[in-house]
């Protein structure tokens, strides 16, 4: 999901992400969430809520992308 630019800097993001774990299966962990390294924004909200780097990932088109994990 996006967040709408008028909407950004206000914690919309990380409840996002925070509903989204309450309503993960139970049993199903850890949850991956990807990001755009330069989405520092969608980076905060990830770690917020416990978010760990694994990894970044050059794309193809020279995009790099980090791989976070979140244990429930």
């Amino acid at each position: 999901s996006r967040v709408r630019p008028s909407e950004r800097r206000k914690g919309i993001a990380t409840r996002m992400i925070a509903w989204d774990l309450r309503n993960v299966k139970t049993g199903y962990h850890p949850r991956p969430y990807d990001c755009k390294k330069e989405n520092t924004g969608s980076a905060k909200s990830i770690m917020n809520n416990g978010g760990i780097l694994e990894n970044e990932i050059e794309k193809e088109d020279g995009t790099v992308m980090q791989r976070y994990w979140i244990t429930l």
